[in-house]
């Protein structure tokens, strides 16, 4: 998997691999300015997610729990 800048993740949806469930789409990603590199990406909190994220709050998906990325899809292991 390629972690440089530039990738395009926006409008692509965010699945947990370990229960199915959709986080929602990428609205951000954040990156080390002096490599270049995505170190997480973010998702807009869900009301209905309260198991470990509290209601509201962004989810920040470090880079080493993405486990694919697709044209639509990225699958994560959270």
């Amino acid at each position: 998997m390629n972690k440089e800048a530039g990738m395009d993740f926006r409008h692509k949806e965010v699945i947990n691999i370990n229960n199915g469930k959709r986080l929602g789409y990428v609205q951000d990603v954040c990156a080390n300015l002096e490599t270049g590199r995505i170190t997480s990406i973010i998702v807009p909190g869900n009301k209905k997610m309260i198991s470990m994220f509290t209601k509201g709050e962004d989810i920040v998906i470090e880079w080493e729990k993405i486990k694919c990325i697709g044209d639509d899809i990225i699958l994560v292991d959270i």
